[in-house]
């Protein structure tokens, strides 16, 4: 008999007791004899019986209260793809209870991030699903919430030393170690590579400094002849919208004429590009995410490639993850790591809705 017809009246006609008593053990309710329990488990293994969990679910009227915590999507457009993602899934969860509240913080103003991850811990909700750009300031509310047993689900930043449910994204090392493959490969002369952090508090974005380890041991481990002249360097830059920040690109720019390529460790590559224009011709730029601006300036050759960190399917598979568990009674991995696309002027029609 297929697992698929298998019904609760043929696990009870094979062990020979009531549908009551095989309903009593599928829902561990009511008191059932051991042996009999046993004998109720082995001809359920026998039959390959597995539960219509989705049926169970739509059944047991319960809500599953859920929150998200991320960056304000009206305050930086990479966020607005988390937020889809996140709202997607909340949509088609919806029927099997889950209710959700989204709590979105400005993410240069650490104050504002402290106020809506309190706001989210005193709702006590079943679940939640974060984006903790905030290092120092999260790691107690990680705490308060394995003392609550609330699980939750980390998306965009893997934090190694907390026990999350799961974590959905990239593996930050590693694209930062792609990033210094695509500047370096090719390259025919030694010359400086340059890391630019662009208005990040890089002692506290843990996500940003794992980046930068992945993209300086990819020149590390490179042949030494190929290794000879290389220098690395990173810089700190402020708000685009800074006149520090032109200021320091200029200069740096005219300065060094060794320069071969740049990596922008966020999705603003797009605050670069202008700049590079007249040294395109012997600079690269990479950088991350398919933002309206980055894609301008990829589509006209100014930027070189750019590293898509799926961030709409962060969000919605982060959602997705407690759901598994809270809802769905499903096991959940513990790394949901999205892949590293390579997107080139030549490819990005594949990646751009319509």
């Amino acid at each position: 008999m297929g697992k698929n017809a298998v019904r609760i009246k043929d696990i009870a006609a094979k062990a020979n007791v009531s549908v009551g008593t095989v309903d009593r053990v599928l829902h561990n309710r009511g008191r059932v004899a051991e042996d009999v329990r046993q004998k109720v488990l082995l001809m359920m293994e026998e039959l390959e019986y597995e539960p219509n969990m989705i049926a169970r679910t739509l059944g047991s009227n319960r809500t599953y209260r859920l929150a998200a915590i991320q960056p304000s999507h009206t305050l930086d457009p990479y966020w607005q793809a988390p937020w889809e993602g996140i709202n997607k899934a909340a949509r088609e969860l919806q029927q099997y209870g889950v209710v959700l509240t989204v709590y979105p913080y400005d993410m240069s103003r650490v104050e504002s991030f402290l106020e809506q991850i309190e706001l989210a811990t005193q709702a006590q909700p079943d679940g939640i699903v974060i984006a903790p750009l905030f290092y120092r300031e999260s790691l107690p509310f990680f705490e308060r919430w394995q003392h609550a047993k609330i699980p939750y689900v980390l998306f965009n930043t893997y934090i190694t030393e907390i026990n999350p449910l799961s974590y959905v994204g990239q593996d930050s090392y590693q694209s930062g170690y792609l990033a210094g493959k695509l500047l370096q490969f090719g390259q025919m002369q030694p010359g400086t590579y340059l890391i630019a952090h662009i208005a990040e508090d890089i002692a506290n974005s843990v996500h940003v400094t794992q980046k930068e380890q992945g993209f300086r041991d990819y020149f590390a481990q490179l042949p030494a002849p190929q290794a000879a002249g290389n220098t690395i360097r990173s810089i700190d830059l402020p708000y685009p919208t800074e006149s520090t920040f032109a200021c320091q690109l200029t200069e740096l720019l005219a300065q060094d004429q060794q320069l071969r390529g740049i990596f922008v460790s966020t999705s603003r590559a797009y605050a670069i590009a202008p700049y590079l224009q007249p040294y395109a011709h012997r600079i690269r730029l990479v950088g991350y995410d398919l933002l309206e601006e980055n894609i301008q300036y990829l589509q006209e050759g100014t930027i070189d490639f750019l590293i898509n960190q799926n961030p709409k399917e962060q969000g919605y598979y982060g959602l997705y993850a407690l759901a598994d568990q809270l809802v769905f009674k499903k096991e959940v991995s513990p790394f949901k790591y999205l892949p590293l696309d390579i997107i080139a002027k030549e490819n990005l029609h594949y990646y751009v809705e319509k």
